[in-house]
């Protein structure tokens, strides 16, 4: 099953030209609605725990769906940080990390905190070439959340195939508009709550076999278990099999809230989310004067308080590393893109003098 667009668009109600899915993802009307109701169970105490493990495997499958792998290679959790220290405490002593120059904490400080490892910042655009032997794991995010500059992925799969490196992708600023390959990276990790449009408190984790089995399931709980209902009370250990021995326990109504907006997402297709998603953000480009790009984010120099006029007049965007940051996804129509393009003209243009 497939939908457009356009249909899909009707089941977001923002009032406001929202340019800023980067940040944080709009929820469809469906997801919106299944969090605020098991939250209205909570408070009524009609809550039942156990139901809602069927909204997180529908949103293990949907990820799967999206990125194009078995749910059962995909573990759950609540932040990227965390599956990203589980790799970090994997590594022997005097490891050797390639990072990219200005990428997101969460990919960085879990290796930079653990002692005993080399990390190595390049420039992002030189980090294929930067892949040399003493690299054990490259560690990059797909796209920059600062700027949304695409990582050479292709080069990078090769050279750490070339010198035997693994590869950490982020796939946190790509995952739900730009198609990644999951199947061909070591681990890939993605919060959920900005381009997959879930509320915030939804991580995803996977990678092959081989790699996942190396993982020291450190924070396991009860939710790591075989059985999860019959794993809360005392030994012996009884981990699931797969990539399900590194969950964590879920944050109950976020995961009520993320499984509509996942198979939405899942029903129009990442490479229709893909070309609406890049479209917009070219036309964006060309009111502005800027040469085209191959990125949903589009970062723009402006004068200080920018983003503060804009949401008064109903168009919302952020400043990241001292630039407008603006973001263009499902929920993002043309008339938006217009409606920001005749705010920022005047505003770009004096910055650029």
């Amino acid at each position: 099953m497939s939908i457009s667009i356009e249909l899909a668009q009707r089941e977001f109600t923002a009032g406001v030209a929202f340019l800023n899915t980067a940040t944080y993802g709009l929820p469809p009307r469906a997801a919106h609605e299944a969090m605020l109701a098991a939250e209205r169970d909570r408070a009524a105490g009609l809550m039942v725990p156990a139901l809602l493990d069927e909204a997180v495997a529908r949103s293990r499958a949907a990820f799967g769906r999206l990125v194009g792998l078995p749910a059962g290679r995909v573990a759950i959790g609540s932040q990227a940080s965390y599956f990203v220290g589980l790799v970090a405490a994997s590594l022997p002593e005097g490891a050797t990390v390639l990072v990219a120059d200005g990428d997101f904490t969460s990919l960085l400080f879990p290796f930079m905190a653990r002692p005993g490892l080399s990390v190595r910042s390049v420039p992002l655009e030189r980090i294929a070439e930067a892949v040399d032997g003493p690299v054990d794991v490259v560690a990059v995010s797909a796209v920059q959340s600062s700027d949304g500059r695409i990582a050479p992925m292709q080069d990078l799969i090769a050279a750490a195939r070339g010198h035997g490196a693994r590869i950490l992708l982020d796939a946190t600023q790509a995952a739900g508009w730009l198609p990644v390959p999951a199947g061909r990276v070591d681990w890939l990790v993605c919060s959920g709550y900005k381009w997959l449009l879930g509320p915030r408190g939804t991580c995803f984790f996977t990678g092959t076999q081989e790699a996942l089995a190396e993982l020291p399931p450190v924070g396991a709980g009860w939710y790591a278990g075989e059985d999860v209902w019959d794993s809360i009370y005392g030994g012996p250990l009884r981990l699931a099999a797969g990539a399900r021995r590194l969950d964590l326990s879920p944050a109950w109504q976020c995961w009520a809230g993320h499984a509509p907006a996942l198979e939405l997402l899942a029903e129009v297709g990442v490479p229709a989310v893909h070309d609406h998603d890049v479209a917009l953000a070219r036309r964006f480009q060309a009111g502005l004067g800027l040469p085209p790009g191959d990125s949903a984010i589009v970062s723009v120099p402006v004068p200080e308080g920018t983003a503060e006029a804009l949401r008064d007049h109903g168009v919302i965007a952020t400043v990241r590393a001292g630039r407008l940051r603006c973001s263009f996804h499902l929920s993002t129509t043309e008339a938006d893109v217009d409606r920001a393009v005749d705010l920022l003209s005047s505003r770009v243009l004096a910055a650029s003098r």
